[in-house]
């Protein structure tokens, strides 16, 4: 019978099906009743519709399995805070006096235009070093000792009336004075080089020198410091190859001894964490860079 609110039942009415099939309820679906939803090879008891780990319950989900409820994400859930041991934090942290480990210094982008001259296109470049200016030492002690002794010469002199000596003291003073400013400026020309493929001296203001050693040819490298080595931070390399005769075997007075070491060695035995490294790095300036 027809609902009394409706218009009357019409056995003839052609939409009379079509009305009650729209207003049919749905039949409630027992979850207990079993795993599918009926019978047939697409709707069987498989692992298609069990409990597995991707629709059960998790971190990144509240539910209660198949209860009939919505899954709802939680935000606060789905981060997992990284997970990082003890031993690679023991590198970051200080010892029992207060000092942190050493790290290997930052790379150079680009050579000098001094540097940039020797080195070849397809050879990738990894830094330039001064000697550090302990190398000095001697030439500026001159100096010092010079300017003191013939200046009180020249004023000794002075006063004796004997103005020939006094002039060739002065004139000795000069010449000390140029040969103190040559020092200095070959220091400053001086350079050790470090690549992918090999090591470099180059040195000298007008003769011009270049001492080199593939680092494929390196047998064995050291370091020595002397107490004076160790207060201010300089030391001597020394560097064997398979060959009798080598170009370049001891560097004196370089900075930095034990970076510049691990520089070298990590060069020589790991190439691939270089490039890694340095492919990082530019990468996070770049992004930098973006920010």
């Amino acid at each position: 019978m027809g609902s009394p609110s409706g218009p009357p039942f019409d056995p003839d009415d052609p939409d009379r099906e079509r009305r009650e099939r729209d207003t049919e309820p749905i039949p409630r679906i027992d979850p207990d009743d079993g795993p599918g939803y009926g019978a047939g090879p697409g709707l069987s008891d498989g692992p298609s519709l069990s409990d597995d780990v991707g629709y059960g319950a998790g971190p990144g989900y509240a539910g209660e399995g198949r209860s009939g409820r919505a899954w709802i994400r939680d935000p606060e859930a789905a981060y997992q805070p990284p997970q990082i041991s003890e031993d690679e934090l023991a590198g970051l942290r200080a010892d029992a006096t207060g000092s942190t480990p050493r790290r290997v210094l930052p790379l150079e982008d680009e050579p000098s235009s001094l540097v940039a001259r020797y080195l070849f296109p397809t050879e990738r470049y990894r830094g330039e070093w001064k000697r550090h200016w302990i190398h000095l030492t001697t030439p500026l002690l001159i100096g010092i000792g010079a300017t003191f002794v013939l200046g009180y010469l020249s004023g000794f002199l002075a006063g004796q009336n004997v103005g020939a000596l006094t002039t060739i003291a002065v004139l000795l003073w000069f010449a000390v004075m140029g040969w103190v400013a040559w020092k200095v400026a070959d220091w400053w020309y001086d350079r050790f080089i470090l690549t992918n493929k090999r090591v470099m001296v180059v040195n000298g203001i007008i003769t011009r020198r270049v001492a080199m050693m593939p680092l494929v040819r390196v047998t064995d490298m050291k370091y020595e410091q002397s107490p004076t080595g160790r207060a201010l931070n300089y030391g001597t390399f020394v560097l064997e190859s398979a060959g009798q005769e080598q170009a370049l075997r001891e560097i004196k007075n370089l900075p930095n001894p034990n970076e510049l070491y691990l520089r070298v060695v990590e060069e020589m035995y790991e190439p691939q964490a270089v490039e890694a490294r340095l492919g990082k790095e530019a990468d996070e300036a770049k992004a930098d860079d973006g920010a």
